[in-house]
C-alpha cells in the first residue's frame, strides 16, 4: 500500500510516495524551496508541482498527506508561527484536496514525525506515556499514550527564561548564545526536559529533527528520569507519518 506524503517546512516542500508496508520512501524525495510569502495559495501550487514531480518518477493514486508546522484540527490549520498568518483559521484540507483533485489531509509536522516513530521507528510497540521533540530551529513535539496520539501539544510554547522554550532550548538558540554542545545541553535542554516530565511524566522521550542524525554529540549530557533515544527515521519522519495519516485518516 502506497500514498505520497509531503512535508512543508520553512525552507523547502519535500515530498516522496510512501510504502506503507516497509515504512520507507519508495520514490526519490523531491524538493521545492518554500515560496515567500508562504500564502496558502502559493504553498498549494508548490505542493502541487511537488507531487506531479513524485508522480512522474512513480506513479501513485493515493491520498496525499501534508505535514505542517502548525497546529491543525479537522483538517483547518490554527496557528502561524513561522508560516503565512494566511493560514490561520484556513480549510487546508478543502483547499489542497480541491487544488490536487485527490483527497489530501493535513497535520502537524511533529505529529507527522511522532506517528513515523511510533509505527515504524523507536516507539513501535511502546506503551504507556511518550514524547517525540524536534530540536531544531524551534521545538516541535508529539505526545502519545499507549501508541495513541495526542494531537497538537506544542510544548516547544512552553513559558521558561521569559520566553517560549523553543527560543530559548532550540537548536537555533545554541548558535545564537554561542554554547557548545555541553553547555546547551546542561544549562537549556535539560531544564526544558525536567519541564516535560514535571508535567506529563513520560516513559519514553524521542529526539527527532536533523539534529538527531548525530547523537554522540549531545547525548552523553542528557538527564531525564524517562528513557531518552534518538529517533531512526530522522528527516523523512514527516513525509512518512503524512503519508500514513493520509491513508489511515489519523492525525
Amino acid at each position: 500500500m502506497r500514498s505520497i506524503g509531503v512535508d512543508f517546512g520553512g525552507t523547502g516542500i519535500k515530498g516522496a510516495v510512501v510504502d506503507l508496508a516497509a515504512g520507507g520512501l519508495a520514490s526519490g524525495r523531491h524538493r521545492i524551496p518554500t515560496p515567500r510569502p508562504s500564502t496558502p495559495e502559493a504553498v498549494a501550487e508548490t505542493i502541487a508541482s511537488v507531487v506531479d514531480e513524485v508522480d512522474e518518477e512513480l506513479a501513485c493514486d493515493g491520498p496525499v498527506g501534508v505535514a505542517v508546522p502548525a497546529v491543525v484540527t479537522a483538517g483547518t490549520v490554527r496557528s502561524a508561527a513561522n508560516i503565512d498568518d494566511g493560514w490561520v483559521d484556513f480549510d487546508g484540507d478543502g483547499f489542497l484536496t480541491e487544488r490536487l483533485g485527490r483527497d489530501v489531509r493535513l497535520l502537524n509536522d511533529a505529529d507527522a514525525a511522532g506517528l513515523a516513530e511510533m509505527r515504524y521507528g523507536v516507539g513501535e510497540g511502546r506503551s504507556g506515556t511518550t514524547v517525540l521533540l524536534t530540536l531544531g530551529t524551534g521545538i516541535g513535539s508529539a505526545l502519545f499514550v499507549d501508541g495513541r496520539l495526542v494531537a497538537n501539544s506544542e510544548l516547544g510554547h512552553l513559558q521558561m527564561w521569559g520566553d517560549s522554550a523553543e527560543e530559548q532550548a532550540g537548536a537555533k538558540a545554541r548558535e545564537r548564545l554561542g554554547l557548545d554542545w555541553e553547555e546547551w545541553v546542561v544549562t537549556r535542554v535539560n531544564p526544558f526536559l525536567a519541564y516535560v516530565e514535571s508535567l506529563l511524566w513520560p516513559d519514553l522521550i524521542i529526539i527527532s529533527g536533523g539534529i538527531s542524525k548525530k547523537p554522540e554529540r549531545f547525548f552523553p549530557y542528557l538527564r531525564t528520569r524517562a528513557e531518552i533515544v534518538p529517533a531512526e527515521l530522522e528527516n523523512n519522519a514527516g513525509i512518512v507519518g503524512a503519508a500514513l495519516a493520509a491513508q489511515e485518516g489519523t492525525g
